[in-house]
């Protein structure tokens, strides 16, 4: 069975006859569960993908161990990488597409499952759904969804690797969401639309999140009409990419017949051109030096090649808010390393799916480095008057605390150069504490091994105590032990807590780790910092950089990467990045096991322990 197809197009329809969906950038795929034995997931294609993706199909015999499926159950989707819930990761899905070894498929399978995001359904039961109305479908979809436990919309911490995609009625809000989380774009869809299989069917509309660019053509290629495009960067000419696609016979006919006759050098069917014909290139992402899916708009006859430079093409690429004016994006805020404010600038934007999770709804405390890493520093609380209408605030103490709640705070704070990014444990207004965090600190990074060892133990104790944890590097020399809390825990509680489990490593490991918190009392010991989990107290937030002068993350860490191979210095702007497109985040989850902690046995355990030592002490 060939599935429908949207029709692609620059803009969407509105009306009360049109829904939208995110549209996700993964294979399409047509998936059939008919028995236990009999399930198929088949591409546009008709190929076959589940040998590619087994842990579908493992998923599907776990719903049919557990659950009562309507079958035959057959379920259009994409199967995808979920970067967030409206954003994916379509290059690392391409390398899973192109596995052949059996076992790096479960290898890559077991790491980092890929997700099947329904958003049709076609049959359930022995009721074909082909010729409902698509928003009958959708409810039916929703239906069978519910009673299965499936999400009802993509969550990338959440296990399943089935999951709904929902509508939205309105357009605009959509929209918000793909452009902030970067994703594929939005597809609307007539409410009364039927299923038409293999045809592509104006009742589906899709649009896509385009990025744009100004750069200049370099070449024509003859033998294929592809035109070679660049940019300059530092006086030189940068390769960016191909186009073939956007132009009319009549624009196409022109432009090669200028290149041919202004041609500097032919080499076989290639004609290159000195920098002259300025263009507007659409695109969806680029990366590895290539421009994926480019299209012509427009020739910019008023802007000269040399406005076309690579720094206005990162700054473009980064899709960052209008409301939001970047300065000085050359300036060097670390030297050693040679990384400029545009590339911080490009690592908030890239990150900020799994930044702004950790730093919502914390009044924040900032470490402004208004002139690089080697120049004066400054503590920032109170927010400026200077501040954005977007930038929302808390008022405790007198204080009136920064809320780093959307897109645009975090990319002005950036433009600020706050470098570091401190919380509390609890949010704005909230009584009780959201997690415990113990903070590993080694006398120096020649002694990081000591936090692995101690991050270790205490592993072993959580574990014991099935309590879920998570673990990530400080950006210095240490390494901070966190555990989510289901709601309504104290400080005093959370406090029996760190200090029992923080005494317990002392006392089994008195040689290498201390309480001590005056330094020149430590000799040589790690220090079990439980005293900075507490009220009013703060602690640097995943994926905030650290001023120091090798750029280090504070970067959480998948627990089996905690051992002697580990190094803090690994983990700079360009690491993080790589390995989150690559590996998504070890904190995926952090919320999510929350309500399972069964954190209140240890409670009472640990308040039996204090009553009791109580009634055992000697009157005096």
């Amino acid at each position: 069975m060939k599935p429908m197809l949207p029709t692609l197009r620059h803009e969407l329809p509105s009306g009360h006859d049109w829904l939208y969906e995110v549209k996700y950038d993964g294979f399409r795929g047509i998936l059939s569960v008919q028995s236990s034995d009999q399930i198929s997931l088949q591409s546009r294609n008709g190929k076959e993908l589940l040998s590619h993706f087994p842990e579908i199909k493992k998923h599907i015999h776990q719903l049919l161990e557990e659950h009562t499926l309507p079958l035959p159950l057959v379920l259009d989707g994409e199967v995808a990488l979920l970067r967030s819930s409206f954003s994916t990761e379509f290059q690392e899905l391409q390398v899973r597409g192109r596995m052949r070894n059996g076992q790096k498929i479960l290898q890559a399978a077991a790491s980092r499952p890929v997700t099947f995001l329904a958003f049709d359904l076609l049959q359930s039961e022995k009721k074909s759904y082909i010729q409902e109305p698509y928003l009958r479908r959708k409810e039916k979809l929703k239906e069978v969804f519910s009673r299965l436990q499936l999400p009802l919309e993509p969550a990338p911490s959440h296990p399943s690797t089935l999951q709904m995609v929902p509508y939205y009625r309105n357009l605009e809000r959509v929209w918000e969401l793909v452009l902030n989380d970067e994703g594929e774009g939005v597809v609307a869809k007539r409410s009364q639309s039927k299923w038409d299989a293999g045809k592509r069917s104006a009742d589906w509309i899709k649009c896509k999140n385009w990025k744009h660019c100004q750069c200049f053509i370099t070449a024509l290629d003859d033998a294929n009409d592809y035109f070679h495009i660049g940019v300059y960067h530092n006086g030189q000419i940068m390769p960016i990419g191909l186009f073939h696609f956007g132009l009319s016979a009549e624009e196409k006919r022109t432009v090669k017949t200028t290149i041919k006759q202004n041609s500097t050098e032919k080499n076989d069917s290639l004609y290159s051109i000195d920098p002259a014909i300025t263009v507007e290139i659409v695109y969806l992402n680029w990366q590895d030096g290539k421009l994926r899916e480019p299209h012509f708009k427009q020739f910019l006859f008023t802007t000269p090649p040399e406005a076309c430079t690579l720094e206005q093409f990162m700054l473009d690429e980064a899709s960052l808010p209008k409301e939001v004016d970047i300065t000085h994006p050359e300036k060097t805020l670390f030297r050693e390393v040679s990384i400029t404010k545009l590339d911080y600038i490009r690592f908030l934007r890239k990150m900020s799916v799994v930044i702004l999770p950790f730093l919502k709804n914390r009044p924040l405390t900032c470490i402004r480095f208004p002139h690089g890493v080697f120049g004066e520093s400054f503590y920032q609380k109170n927010t400026p008057d200077y501040s954005p209408a977007f930038v929302e605030t808390y008022k405790e103490d007198h204080i009136h605390y920064t809320l780093c709640n959307n897109l645009e705070t975090l990319i002005w704070l950036g433009n600020q150069l706050a470098l570091e990014f401190h919380v509390p444990f609890q949010k704005a207004g909230e009584e009780f504490v959201n997690e415990v965090v113990f903070d590993l600190d080694p006398p120096s990074r020649d002694h990081f091994s000591l936090a692995v060892k101690a991050a270790t133990i205490m592993k072993g104790l959580f574990d014991g105590l099935n309590l879920k944890s998570f673990v990530k590097t400080s950006g210095n020399k240490g390494l901070q032990v966190y555990i989510p809390l289901p709601p309504g825990y104290t400080w005093e509680e959370t406090g029996l807590f760190t200090e029992f489990i923080a005494h317990y490593l002392v006392s089994n490991n008195p040689g290498d780790f201390t309480t001590e918190r005056l330094k020149k009392n430590r000799k040589g010991r790690l220090y079990v910092d439980y005293i900075q989990h507490g009220e009013g107290k703060t602690i640097i937030a995943p994926y905030s950089l650290r001023g120091n002068e090798e750029a280090l993350v504070a970067t959480p860490l998948w627990w089996d990467e905690v051992n002697e191979n580990l190094n803090p210095e690994m983990f700079t702007i360009n690491a993080v990045l790589r390995r989150f497109q690559e590996n998504g985040c070890p904190f995926t989850g952090f919320d999510q096991v929350k309500a399972s902690q069964p954190f209140d046995k240890v409670i009472d355990f640990l308040k039996k322990k204090a009553n009791s030592n109580k009634k055992g002490t000697p009157k005096s």
